[in-house]
């Protein structure tokens, strides 16, 4: 391994790859360190993220720290959890309103040196479709909730979640399952780590 930790972290927050599509500009979100357990692997960042630097730093983050069972003292403790988007910067927004996808740049850019320096995750987070279609590949199922539906089918390693914005909230109603089953499952695997 040719970077240390730093260094890398240092080279994603200097990122000005992809700057001229950015509406906001670069500001590359990540945070890592050797000793974490978990990692979060989220679509991109948001403008109150963008505009404060701080992962998750929104109502989806709150929801994500809910399902989770954590407080943000221990969510944002680099140690206990590791956070790497599929895009580090905030992508814009799409005619119809929605956040645009996060950069496709990003995650072969940045992913692979980045876990490297990862080496006691035990647990991945996969939150959204864009985290999942990369790192599951055709174990993806066809849909968002039937993929999340399988979660059982990635081994203890890997859970795939949808992704916890207010969008969720009618894949959360229709399917109790991910209340009954998978939650409680994430949390117990959760506490053990952290």
């Amino acid at each position: 391994m040719t970077d240390t930790l730093d260094s890398l972290l240092g080279e994603i927050r200097a990122c000005r790859h992809c700057a001229a599509h950015l509406p906001l500009g670069p500001r590359p979100v990540a945070v890592a360190n050797p000793a974490a357990r978990l990692l979060i692997i989220g679509q991109a960042p948001g403008t109150r993220v963008h505009e404060t630097g701080i992962p998750w730093n929104d109502k989806s983050g709150d929801r994500l720290r809910e399902w989770l069972d954590i407080d943000k003292p221990t969510f944002y403790d680099p140690e206990k959890v590791a956070i790497m988007p599929m895009g580090f910067c905030y992508p814009g927004v799409l005619a119809s309103g929605g956040d645009a996808p996060p950069r496709a740049e990003c995650a072969p850019l940045w992913h692979e040196r980045l876990r490297a320096h990862l080496p006691n995750v035990a647990l991945t987070l996969l939150a959204g479709m864009y985290a999942q279609a990369y790192y599951l590949g055709k174990a993806r199922k066809k849909t968002l909730t039937a993929t999340v539906e399988a979660w059982r089918d990635h081994g203890p390693s890997v859970i795939p979640l949808p992704h916890p914005s207010w969008r969720s909230g009618n894949l959360l109603k229709k399917n109790p399952w991910f209340e009954t089953d998978l939650l409680p499952d994430l949390r117990a695997r959760v506490r053990k780590l952290i």
